[in-house]
């Protein structure tokens, strides 16, 4: 502590010090800039308002050579394609999705629960679109009830 004060004190006196010969030397602070900001504001404005909050989604191309890239008008917009099913999302009964899985006596915990990830990612509902998460759904509760089911019997 110098002078009874801690550090964090003294630094804080000597900035304060420092500030106030600043703006002794300086004179009255200039009009354009804002008091206690360091550097002067850089933007452009008309009639009161920011030019780039205006365009905010287009501020990038501001920096483009667009005439000579042949690139002056927004390309439209490619709709989407329907997506397909998959034809595997078609199969949705106990048999077809037991057939799949070929789960068999001499499956052991270890080859079933691989059984059930390697089924859960080609049918995980979050990994096919929208109109086929039904199927997914229906085909992952049929697979974990199977699955299930064997790890019961193993069990035993």
């Amino acid at each position: 502590m110098l002078f009874g004060q801690s550090i964090f004190q003294s630094v804080l006196e000597r900035l304060k010090a420092e500030d106030e010969t600043a703006e002794d030397e300086a004179g009255s602070p200039a009009a354009h800039r804002v008091s206690g900001l360091g550097t002067g504001l850089a933007f452009d404005v008309m009639q009161g308002v920011s030019v780039a909050s205006q365009r905010v989604g287009e501020a990038y191309f501001d920096n483009l050579d667009l005439d000579a890239a042949g690139l002056t008008e927004k390309p439209e917009p490619v709709p989407d394609p329907e997506p397909v099913m998959p034809e595997h999302l078609t199969r949705t009964t106990l048999q077809e999705v037991a057939a799949e899985l070929a789960i068999s006596a001499a499956d052991t915990p270890l080859t079933l629960s691989e059984k059930r990830r390697a089924f859960a990612r080609a049918n995980h509902p979050d990994g096919v679109a929208l109109p086929f998460r039904d199927n997914a759904t229906k085909r992952m509760m049929l697979a974990n009830l199977l699955i299930d089911e064997a790890l019961r019997r193993v069990g035993r």
